[in-house]
């Protein structure tokens, strides 16, 4: 389905330099629509929500932040550090807040595998369903979120 004016708003601000530096996309080429069907779809096969792996990753900001940004261990499976940076970012999809700047490093201890997101992510899963484009800096795949997360 052809990009509507307001998706290719919101596309061009995802591009590299608008935003943040290395921008949503990755090096997809497919439309915004595209890349949030395509995860819906993989949310479907897996038997996930978007709402269930945006909750995940909010328990373990939430975590994280009131550690005082302390690496922590939770359950003897997860570690978490938060690295807080002054300021805020703005959603693409227009959102007026913003979202405080910062990243979690995730490291699940069974399988040694490491995630990062950031508050935005948190809220582009929940409200949007976009995990970010292919081989993005922030992509959060949904079946390797599953796989770590819970």
């Amino acid at each position: 389905m052809k990009e509507t004016p307001m998706e290719m708003k919101i596309r061009s601000k995802m591009l590299p330099g608008n935003l943040t530096r290395d921008g949503f996309l990755g090096d997809d080429t497919r439309e915004l629509n595209e890349i949030i069907a395509d995860d819906e779809r993989l949310l479907t096969k897996i038997g996930i929500t978007a709402d269930e792996i945006a909750d995940r990753l909010e328990y373990f900001y939430d975590e994280a932040y009131n550690s005082f940004e302390e690496e922590i261990i939770i359950d003897k499976t997860y570690k978490i550090k938060l690295l807080s940076v002054r300021g805020k970012i703005l959603c693409p999809f227009s959102h007026p807040a913003g979202f405080p700047k910062g990243m979690i490093t995730f490291t699940n201890l069974k399988y040694n595998e490491v995630l990062e997101w950031t508050p935005l992510n948190i809220h582009m899963i929940r409200d949007h369903h976009f995990f970010e484009g292919r081989n993005s800096t922030h992509r959060l795949d949904p079946e390797i979120c599953k796989k770590l997360l819970f």
